[in-house]
């Protein structure tokens, strides 16, 4: 497949989950040597840290995990990614809603919660760890998800 796989992670203010995530996944994706086959990034869904680094606790636990967000800003979801990306994946309820009520129908199949990819975790959503510093665990499923997504796109023939 010559196309790249566009991904972008979707939380709320784009400083603690999707940044995460993006840097975990651009992380995995390159120790398996694929980084040629993926575009990726990550957004929010409010304008409410637009060009700031990911929060330093985010940064912190992934830096302890060898994963790094240092140069991460946030920016907020444009109408234009929904064309642009193969893939909007939310982090839970609230933001998942506001994508599918965002985007026009043609795209709305590109939306997807990110847990979806972590069946075994036995939930939907990751937790904000902004007001309760759940950033470990937060870490953890968002790595989870990230195993699981990309055993998705090998085992669906996408890369």
């Amino acid at each position: 497949m010559s196309e790249k796989i566009k991904v972008l992670f979707v939380c709320m203010g784009n400083i603690c989950r999707s940044p995460t995530a993006e840097a975990v996944f651009t992380e995995l994706v390159k120790t398996q040597n694929l980084s040629d086959k993926f575009v990726i990034d990550s957004a929010g869904t409010h304008a409410y840290h637009l060009g700031e680094p990911a929060d330093y606790r985010a940064q912190e636990t992934a830096k302890n995990h060898a994963v790094d967000l240092s140069n991460l800003r946030a920016r907020k979801v444009i109408f234009a990614d929904f064309e642009d990306y193969d893939y909007l994946l939310a982090m839970d309820a609230d933001n998942y809603a506001i994508l599918m009520r965002a985007c026009v129908p043609k795209y709305q199949d590109k939306i997807h919660y990110w847990l979806d990819y972590a069946p075994e975790l036995g939930i939907k959503e990751v937790p904000d760890p902004y007001y309760n510093d759940g950033f470990e665990v937060v870490f953890a499923m968002i790595t989870a998800a990230a195993t699981g997504f990309l055993e998705h796109l090998s085992s669906t023939g996408k890369i």
